[in-house]
């Protein structure tokens, strides 16, 4: 094979490697768009971040949900992720956290421990 043989094969990798990723791109966001509007549709006062992790390789969903049990987000979801984790094989996680104030409020509300008593007094 020549070399501007070789050099045109090189540069169409490139651009079907690049259009592929942006299609992974594409999907990705349409799965984080699906996941964040069901738990807006139970939990209207949720807030997102969405960034790249590496335990394991993907995008991380963290959505901050002023509830009890953060867990109930995973329960709304849960079916929905693995279809979009496994059949679709995109590597999308959801992360739900409680809010900082009712994580304080929690930790206000629980008696203080009988042996830090004593250091307070």
């Amino acid at each position: 094979m020549n070399a501007p043989t070789q050099l045109f094969l090189s540069k169409a990798r490139e651009s079907l490697a690049g259009a592929q990723a942006d299609d992974l791109d594409v999907r990705i966001q349409q799965a984080v768009d699906e996941l964040e509007n069901m738990i807006k549709g139970r939990y209207p006062t949720t807030s997102f971040e969405v960034g790249q992790g590496d335990d394991p390789s993907g995008t991380y969903v963290v959505a901050t949900v002023d509830i009890d049990d953060p867990d109930e987000v995973m329960d709304l979801i849960i079916d929905r992720l693995v279809d979009i984790q496994v059949e679709d094989g995109l590597p999308v996680y959801v992360v739900p956290v409680r809010t900082e104030e009712r994580v304080l409020r929690e930790l206000q509300s629980r008696p203080t421990p009988r042996y830090g008593r004593a250091l307070l007094d």
